[in-house]
């Protein structure tokens, strides 16, 4: 079974810096995009970043230039380096992924899902 795994969320006050990870395992054979999302109270959930297998990234107009995301295809791992935070940047966020992978129902594309993790920023 595919998951996705997340670390690196905290407590920071304003202006500094967290990095989050997500690992994915499983049966898998190859991932292509990937991306971060945030989902702040009594919002929908928004795309912060997200990187394609072959690296082109693309952001949210509001992180341009503090938030820098990266993946390691060997390691199966996408980050998400957030600096220069703002209390506004506080959410939970969370890991995206379509992997092609061997599932229960068989061989196909799938969006996977982390389980979340808490960044908030204090002013």
């Amino acid at each position: 079974q595919v998951q996705l795994v997340e670390s690196g969320g905290g407590l920071v006050q304003a202006g500094g810096s967290l990095r989050l990870s997500c690992a994915a395992s499983g049966s898998i054979v190859s991932i292509n995009d990937m991306g971060w999302y945030c989902q702040a109270p009594g919002k929908q959930r928004e795309l912060v970043a997200g990187i394609t297998q072959g690296g082109s990234t693309k952001y949210a107009d509001s992180v341009k230039g503090r938030f820098t995301i990266s993946r390691d295809n060997a390691k199966n791992t996408v980050y998400l380096q957030m600096n220069s935070l703002k209390p506004e940047d506080t959410a939970v966020y969370y890991c995206n992924a379509a992997i092609f992978a061997f599932e229960r129902t068989g061989w196909g594309t799938r969006e996977y899902w982390g389980q979340g993790t808490q960044v908030t920023v204090s002013s």
